[in-house]
């Protein structure tokens, strides 16, 4: 049974503000996740407490998600092998630790001790980690090595190079003339078609974010839907009831028009949300098939890999609320996310894959005559709509026309 106040002796201690680029947070949160395992032996204890306990600190609300990740763990009973891709740029002073400089992270390290604490006691798993430096001019591929080989921990992960893939014409690599024709989309499909190369079914291959916004002890609520349940693909959802967010900036309006847009070319993709959090899981035989030929190598890669699967067998993503605390220091993405260059992305995805009806040419069309000025007035002046709306509701509301936003974005240059 779960009282009303069972989360209160976590709560107390819980560190005042929330930095998980802190070790000892981490630490924390970890062995809170512990505690919670112990007390509630079965998974739909904690899903309870969970339900319960929306309003307890955030680090608590992070390890009952890690407590979740890890009893779904313990219950498979088959072997299962992870594989956890992810991309660096200009990741060279976040590599480091604090002591060494401001934003140091430590992310690598600190990624390792997030799996090893996931599937400790768990002999059936077998994991990995592959770092793709996507082109670094700092070399972050080439620091990331120095501290596996300090660590010891070359048996757990790998670095690859983007530009040798691009140099030995790995299919992968297809249509990338340079590592400057990636934006993180060319190497987390070169990492993904490396982890692929073990297609079997047991396989997960999951691509993240270089940062720790995402804590990796979360992986099991991503593996358990496709190895338990039987989907293809689970993706982390930061909107989601049971999601716990805390996101640095305000974008809000802007990114429910750029939700509101993408939903008008890819109905395909309803009723999935968030299509940007950096937290993806596919079998690594669906991994393998949707990379092949992929055309989209910069930001809105995740967006063509979501369509090409559920295209491949619809209703087969699992959307999974989970705990992302933003990470912002020294990130490559900056305040203004390159929605336009997304959008115009989206546009070319949606005219390879799906056939034209009126109202995607419509928007098509809209996309293809902005330019930044035309974007940031539009953005700077979405319709109320849209604005007062939450994104659930922009699968049916389609209100708001092409022609109206048009209207928005080429207001002063009409009336010059």
């Amino acid at each position: 049974m779960i009282r009303p106040n069972e989360t209160t002796r976590w709560a107390v201690h819980a560190p005042e503000s929330v930095d998980l680029t802190l070790p000892e947070q981490d630490e924390w949160v970890r062995g809170v996740a512990d505690e919670m395992i112990e007390r509630f032996p079965r998974i739909e204890e904690l899903i309870r407490l969970e339900q319960k306990s929306t309003d307890a600190p955030t680090l608590v609300r992070l390890a009952m998600k890690l407590a979740q990740s890890r009893e779904r763990v313990l219950a498979l009973n088959e072997d299962f092998r992870v594989s956890v891709v992810f991309a660096a740029y200009k990741e060279h002073n976040r590599l480091r630790t604090k002591a060494e400089h401001p934003h140091g992270e430590d992310f690598l390290v600190r990624k390792v001790q997030q799996v090893e604490w996931l599937f400790e006691g768990v002999p059936h798993a077998r994991w990995e980690m592959l770092l793709v430096d996507d082109g670094c001019p700092e070399g972050s591929g080439r620091i990331a090595q120095q501290i596996i080989d300090a660590h010891g921990l070359g048996h757990r992960v790998k670095v690859l190079f983007l530009q040798e893939a691009i140099d030995t014409g790995h299919p992968a690599a297809a249509g990338l003339a340079s590592t400057a024709d990636s934006q993180k989309g060319g190497s987390i499909e070169y990492g993904m078609s490396v982890a692929a190369e073990d297609d079997a079914t047991n396989h997960v291959v999951i691509f993240t974010d270089a940062d720790l916004s995402t804590h990796l002890g979360q992986v099991g609520l991503l593996v358990d839907p496709i190895l338990r349940e039987g989907y293809d693909s689970a993706i982390g959802s930061r909107r989601e009831p049971m999601s716990v967010v805390i996101k640095s900036g305000a974008r809000n309006e802007r990114g429910k028009l750029f939700i509101y847009l993408w939903k008008r070319l890819l109905p395909q993709l309803s009723p999935i949300i968030d299509t940007q959090c950096g937290f993806k899981a596919f079998r690594a035989d669906i991994a393998k098939k949707i990379v092949d030929g992929a055309i989209e190598k910069r930001f809105a890669f995740d967006i063509e890999l979501l369509l090409r699967t559920v295209l491949g067998r619809p209703s087969s993503i699992a959307r999974v609320p989970i705990a992302w605390i933003d990470s912002e220091a020294a990130s490559t993405t900056k305040e203004l996310q390159p929605y336009l260059t997304m959008l115009q992305s989206i546009v070319r995805i949606s005219t390879r894959y799906l056939p034209r009806n009126d109202e995607a040419q419509s928007f098509a069309a809209l996309i293809d005559s902005l330019d930044e000025a035309s974007w940031t007035r539009l953005s700077e002046n979405v319709p109320s709509q849209i604005a007062n709306r939450e994104p659930l509701e922009f699968d049916e509301y389609k209100g708001v026309t092409a022609d109206d936003l048009s209207r928005v974005a080429h207001s002063a240059r009409s009336s010059a």
